[in-house]
């Protein structure tokens, strides 16, 4: 089921391959898939993409919604890379991809005889694009899993509260930054391809993605040699820049400038504390933060984080209370975002957040559900098998 409008999506006539399984490589294959490529995803016999079985929570249809969050507008295929009557399916479907996404350790698929170097050797055209944990050398025979990355890069160390223990953020971060890098991959990649007219491999480890997406924090550390920790919800290089207790509930409030904390003293009913000179300007107020707190907390305590929410929007400052997912899905709704989409697969509804980014004109994106296990296996196999 696609949308109604006329412009088919910008990928429609790629074809992808994907042979990744758990978050970041399915994920990537989705977007290509959300944009309009032929997205065929490989599963293993029997079993399927290990997110298949990652619940509750489940989905009406008993599908887990783990599964869903990476597998929409695909096909299924199982097939067992050791039975040779299935890798020339696999072989059969590289000729055929203009893309092929794996997440594979390194050395694995050669293994299994189809290589990257033996894809190019089937299809000079290809992309062949990898997402490893933690690259293609010293680190190649180490797994990669969201949870141990976020430890080892830094990102918990400097997540949590002050004194507290270290923590991981509470979705899989890591993960979607690598997809989301690849993806970028990819499109670069299709560009050097329109260009030359020859295909070529793209790698993205989970480690430098969210090295990266540390952003100030990790500069820090080569840029001035700084050693950043955890400091809860607080920046580490603004203020007030946290979440703070109201009567009722929590207010994340981002001030970005004198101006800003001048106007958020003013609502609050304290003006004078933006002309003591321990608050009048950033750095004064990062330096006295341990000051600076209680007193915006006392003031902010006699009205819960609603309130003051609608007061302080309306003043034009960046706050926002702390929500639940569903509260933060509703006010998309409520801001016309459309953050949820129907879908459908062969009569069967379901639900899923819309693809992130607007174009206009818009495109005829497709809509269809995550395929069961081998939904379109025998179509598939009939088509590349000899026998």
């Amino acid at each position: 089921m696609t949308t109604t409008n006329a412009t088919p999506g910008p990928l429609n006539g790629l074809r992808v391959l994907d042979l990744s399984r758990i978050l970041a490589g399915p994920l990537a294959a989705m977007t290509l898939a959300d944009l309009g490529a032929d997205v065929v995803k490989v599963e293993r016999k029997g079993a399927g993409d290990d997110t298949r079985t990652w619940g509750p929570p489940y989905a009406e249809d008993g599908t887990a919604t783990y599964f869903q969050t990476a597998n929409r507008n695909k096909r299924s295929v199982a097939l067992d890379f050791t039975d040779a009557d299935d890798l020339e399916v696999v072989r059969g479907l590289v000729r055929d991809a203009d893309i092929v996404v794996d997440n594979f350790l390194p050395g694995a698929l050669d293994r299994l005889g189809i290589g990257h170097d033996t894809m190019r050797e089937l299809n000079p055209r290809i992309i062949t694009a990898t997402i490893t944990g933690f690259g293609s050398a010293g680190g190649a025979t180490r797994p990669g899993y969201d949870f141990v990355v976020q430890a080892l890069s830094g990102l918990m160390h400097v997540t949590g509260e002050r004194d507290g223990a270290a923590m991981k953020v509470g979705v899989a971060l890591v993960d979607i930054l690598a997809a989301k890098d690849l993806t970028i991959g990819v499109f670069a990649a299709l560009r050097h391809r329109d260009a030359t007219g020859t295909g070529m491999h793209v790698e993205v480890n989970l480690l430098s993605s969210i090295q990266q997406a540390l952003a100030n924090q990790s500069q820090a550390v080569v840029g001035a040699g700084a050693s950043p920790t955890r400091l809860g919800n607080m920046h580490p290089s603004i203020s007030p820049y946290e979440s703070l207790p109201c009567r009722e509930g929590e207010l994340a409030v981002a001030v970005g400038n004198d101006k800003q904390f001048r106007v958020f003293a003013r609502e609050l009913g304290v003006p004078e504390l933006a002309d003591d000179d321990r608050f009048a300007t950033n750095p004064a107020r990062v330096e006295h933060r341990a000051e600076l707190r209680p007193l915006l907390a006392e003031a902010l305590a006699s009205q819960d984080a609603a309130t003051w929410q609608e007061q302080l929007v309306t003043a034009g400052l960046a706050v926002g209370k702390v929500n639940t997912i569903a509260e933060g899905i509703e006010l998309a709704q409520e801001l016309g975002i459309d953050p949820v989409v129907d879908l459908d697969r062969d009569g069967t509804p379901s639900k899923g957040l819309r693809h992130p980014i607007r174009y206009t004109p818009a495109f005829d994106l497709p809509r269809v559900g995550p395929p069961p296990l081998d939904a379109d296996g025998d179509e598939i196999r009939s088509q590349y098998r000899t026998q």
